[in-house]
């Protein structure tokens, strides 16, 4: 029996009460961020200037894995990064960087796996399922950026499908959108508390205050989450184990939005392939399932704007949406290619398995320095 299912009836309410207010403190934070990009740099003119070394997709796609990799946490990284779409980042260069916090949450995997490290059969074992989570992302980006740079694919798709939701007609959600009157006295709150210094100054403030209370509701959330969830999530994810590929995808997605945490469904899996319950082919699915379950944040983020930038947020929002979906729909819907990350990740297993070193390098080397040294050598 798991200690949540031992607390009273007042301390669950009171948990779940904790939960409504991260959930709300998470759009307040966005709405920050939003207001504070749009004070710091004076529109997307400014947006535009601020991140002119990011022009380059493959810079902006390296400065998402990076950011996601330092505070391990896609969820935080596409938050903001929704907040400062809708205060003037140009589409353009935040669609790459939502790509790149795909690659850099893959890392919590990897690190959960080093756990195993003291046994060889069962580091290979966890290494192979988490680099499958690497290999996948970055394989998924190989293919669907070149095709957004050139044609644009997910912006269009995802831009039409977010015209549906908040366009001009009168059956929309921004008829009733009732998240802006919640969210605006807080966020006035914020901009009132800054007041004191000029102009650029104050948004930038803002866009800190913002950027922390990200940080700090959404590690909270899945915290307090896992707590009052994580044994629901253990029993659906063994539940569905061995039903199939679209019971994986789905159990995945349906833990990671219960949870709000795609680390918390990797940390569940790892162990169980590490200790030889499962294969890497096993635990495949659910890694995919987590990719795409992990995109709900940003969706709720999206939600905090309204008007002409809010369509513009929800824009992104659901692009991390359709990358994921459409990812898993191509690679692991057609056999020649789902086969791919599976036996790169057991070939790279191999050679960390009888070098450790080699493994540290790849974690270092993957997710931090080279990253670093291509930003550093493209500004």
């Amino acid at each position: 029996m798991s200690e949540y299912s031992q607390k009273s009836l007042p301390s669950k309410l009171l948990t779940w009460g904790a939960i409504a207010f991260l959930v709300y403190l998470v759009l307040v934070a966005v709405g920050t961020v939003s207001g504070g990009f749009k004070l710091a740099s004076g529109g997307s003119e400014g947006a535009k200037e601020i991140f002119a070394f990011a022009t380059n997709p493959f810079v902006a796609l390296l400065l998402g894995a990076l950011a996601t990799a330092l505070v391990q946490s896609s969820s935080t990284v596409t938050s903001v990064i929704v907040g400062l779409v809708a205060g003037g980042l140009p589409l353009q260069i935040a669609i790459p960087m939502i790509m790149g916090a795909n690659i850099g949450t893959t890392i919590t995997n990897t690190l959960v796996s080093i756990g195993h490290i003291r046994s060889k059969e069962e580091f290979q074992r966890a290494f192979a399922a988490s680099t499958v989570h690497d290999f996948f992302n970055l394989f998924a980006v190989a293919i669907f950026l070149p095709l957004e740079i050139m044609f644009g694919l997910l912006e269009k798709f995802s831009a039409s499908l977010a015209h549906l939701f908040v366009g001009d007609a009168d059956l929309s959600i921004k008829s009733y959108n009732f998240i802006k009157p919640l969210v605006k006295p807080a966020v006035g709150i914020v901009k009132d508390g800054v007041s004191f210094l000029d102009g650029k100054a104050a948004g930038i403030a803002m866009v800190v205050i913002g950027i922390a209370l990200i940080l700090f509701a959404v590690t909270t959330l899945g915290k307090l989450l896992k707590q009052a969830l994580v044994g629901k999530a253990k029993d659906l994810l063994h539940g569905a184990i061995g039903r199939g590929p679209v019971a994986g995808i789905s159990s995945g997605a349906v833990v990671t939005v219960m949870v709000q945490s795609s680390s918390t469904t990797t940390s569940l899996m790892i162990p169980l392939a590490g200790s030889g319950v499962f294969t890497t082919r096993q635990i495949y699915p659910f890694t995919l399932g987590a990719n795409i379950g992990t995109t709900i944040t940003a969706l709720l983020a999206a939600t905090s704007i309204t008007g002409p930038a809010g369509e513009v947020a929800l824009t992104v929002a659901l692009v991390h949406v359709m990358f994921n979906v459409f990812a898993v729909g191509l690679i692991y819907g057609l056999p020649l290619l789902r086969e791919i990350p599976i036996k790169c990740a057991e070939k790279l297993a191999e050679v960390g398995a009888r070098n450790k070193t080699a493994a540290f390098g790849y974690v270092l080397g993957s997710f931090f320095v080279v990253p670093g040294l291509i930003m550093l050598a493209v500004r």
